[in-house]
């Protein structure tokens, strides 16, 4: 499948968006479904999802950067379209005063893919997928996963600025929280993804993220220590 271009400084990517989820889904039924329904409104409803007022950082805008990530990972894919429809679902069901998001959201695409008319197995790698952004630790046989899961945790090596900024959006969606126990909450998320040996697995994911991350990574713990 051939990715679509990224528009540049794109403002609404959900037109995009909507194109590149007619293609997946195309190429993820892989041969004609006449009674297949209609693939539009499915995406109606996802960016519906990605667009409600409580999220801050897991927005439609994240959704289109985790999958231009993908596109840049793509060699490393064994079956490109799998990775691309579990970027779709993977923060689909997002509240973040819930723990279950993700077994939500796969369970949503178990739901949602075969009235698609994608066959049973890409359905259950998609939400296998799904549940493994839990964790971002796939196995080392694990080729999608490591695509997937360098994609969603790209931002983290974004510029100082950049991260600045997803730092501040996560913590918006969990304005609810007071301060010392989201303080407790997220340096242990932090702490989690710096004990791993590798944030990312797909050598141009190293290459390009692995340091930059850490070191944003450690600056946010430190800056929260010292809070």
């Amino acid at each position: 499948m051939t990715p679509v271009s990224r528009t540049a400084d794109t403002t609404d990517p959900t037109p995009e968006l909507r194109q590149r989820w007619s293609l997946t889904v195309a190429e993820a039924r892989g041969r004609k479904h006449p009674t297949a329904p209609d693939p539009a409104p499915y995406a109606d409803d996802l960016l519906s999802r990605w667009s409600e007022p409580q999220r801050r950082y897991h927005t439609v805008e994240h959704l289109a950067e985790v999958l231009y990530r993908i596109d840049e990972l793509a060699e490393y894919a064994d079956d490109l379209t799998v990775v691309q429809l579990a970027a779709w679902f993977h923060d689909a069901v997002y509240r973040p005063d819930r723990s279950e998001n993700e077994e939500r959201s796969a369970s949503l695409a178990e739901r949602a893919l075969p009235e698609l008319g994608v066959g049973a197995a890409r359905t259950a790698e998609v939400a296998r997928l799904v549940r493994l952004t839990v964790t971002h630790d796939p196995a080392p046989d694990d080729p999608d996963g490591e695509v997937l899961c360098d994609a969603d945790l790209a931002v983290l090596a974004g510029s100082p600025e950049r991260y600045a900024a997803y730092a501040a959006a996560v913590r918006e969606e969990y304005g609810f929280v007071p301060d010392p126990d989201f303080t407790a909450g997220r340096s242990a998320v932090l702490s989690q993804l710096l004990s791993l040996p590798r944030l990312f697995r797909t050598p141009r994911g190293y290459d390009l993220w692995e340091h930059p991350a850490r070191r944003n990574l450690t600056t946010e713990l430190d800056l929260l220590r010292g809070a």
